[in-house]
């Protein structure tokens, strides 16, 4: 039996931080745009509005499973709380198995192919993913990405000329040097279950990070209007957005 929801009542402020909240955080968590075309006319055939209208009403299933879920799951926006950050993990989670969305490492390789398709060079290739990791607000704990690029420095000095990609000899050569750096750091494949679930964690502080930096700059902004100036600046970590959804 489902406990129902107690709904607070909350200064006008803070039910439309509330709001932004939430669109802010379906954005997060399906990462995709609608582009609606009004017009029938910019259609070529009746097929491709067949198609779009496909896309359309399958986006909309994911996006209500999404929301399904968070009507029941409460998520604490404390980037700085272990506990916080877990459950929010967790609601994440759930969601990607619901929606059948990709799930965090399935996306970075998604990204990371979608990125690096086409670069001819190892170095490029490496300063693409230096890139990519950086926007995803990841940090290189451990400090791989200047070994592997020192090892792609020696392989080019020996062969006199910049790494190819498509040269399988000497890329077969860094790879090689790649696992002695992964052995010599500890990193195994029957830890990449653990390295995974470190990941997710780590995605979901800078999401929670993302979204309390985005709440708080949204609270300012209407603290600054006249209708506000009486009420007091809410604590992020009490809203709820399952109250209004």
């Amino acid at each position: 039996m489902e406990v129902p929801l107690k709904f607070a009542p909350l200064p006008r402020m803070q039910l439309q931080l509330t709001v932004l909240l939430l669109v802010g955080m379906m954005m997060h968590i399906l990462q995709f745009r609608i582009f609606v075309v009004v017009s029938y006319g910019v259609y070529e055939s009746h097929l491709e509005y067949n198609l779009l209208k496909g896309i359309f009403f399958e986006v909309k299933k994911k996006f209500e499973t999404a929301l399904g879920v968070l009507k029941k799951e409460k998520i604490t926006i404390d980037p700085d709380d272990p506990a916080a950050v877990s459950q929010y993990a967790q609601v994440m989670k759930t969601v990607r198995e619901k929606a059948d969305l990709l799930s965090d490492s399935q996306r970075i390789k998604y990204t990371i192919e979608t990125f690096t398709k086409g670069i001819p060079d190892a170095r490029t290739y490496l300063n693409t993913l230096q890139q990519l990791r950086i926007k995803s607000g990841l940090i290189d704990h451990i400090g791989i990405e200047p070994l592997m690029m020192e090892a792609l420095e020696k392989i080019e000095k020996d062969i006199k000329k910049p790494l190819l990609r498509s040269d399988k000899k000497n890329m077969a050569t860094l790879m090689a040097e790649f696992d002695k750096i992964n052995a010599k750091l500890g990193i195994r494949k029957e830890d990449l279950p653990k390295i995974e679930k470190e990941l997710e964690l780590e995605i979901a502080k800078s999401e929670l990070t993302e979204l309390k930096k985005e709440c708080v700059e949204a609270m300012e902004t209407q603290l600054k209007r006249e209708e506000f100036q009486d009420e007091e600046m809410p604590d992020v970590r009490k809203l709820d957005i399952r109250n209004f959804l």
